[in-house]
C-alpha cells in the first residue's frame, strides 16, 4: 500500500507546466491510486518525486525544478502509451 500519492495533469492550451490536482498521504493516497486505477490512468512510482510534489499547492503549476523529473515521466507515458491505450 502506498503511503504516500500525487496526481498530475498537463493542459498544454491552459498554462506552462503540469499541475498537483491531488495529493496525500495513508488513506487520502490510496483513494487516489484507486481513483487512478478505476479510470485506467498510469501509475508511475517513484518515492523522491512524489516527496518532491506532496506539499506543493492544489492546482498550482509545478515548480520550474521539478520540470526535468516530470518530464521523464511524461517520457515514460509516452513511451508506454499503447499498452495504456490512451
Amino acid at each position: 500500500m502506498a503511503d504516500k500519492a500525487a496526481a498530475l495533469k498537463y493542459d498544454k492550451d491552459n498554462g506552462n507546466a503540469p499541475k498537483v490536482i491531488a495529493s496525500g498521504k495513508g488513506s487520502i493516497a490510496q483513494n487516489i491510486i484507486e481513483k487512478a486505477k478505476e479510470f485506467d490512468v498510469p501509475i508511475f512510482a517513484n518515492e523522491a518525486l512524489v516527496n518532491s510534489l506532496i506539499d506543493l499547492e492544489i492546482d498550482r503549476e509545478i515548480p520550474a525544478e521539478l520540470y526535468q523529473a516530470i518530464a521523464n515521466v511524461f517520457i515514460w507515458l509516452m513511451k508506454n502509451e499503447k499498452k495504456f491505450k490512451l
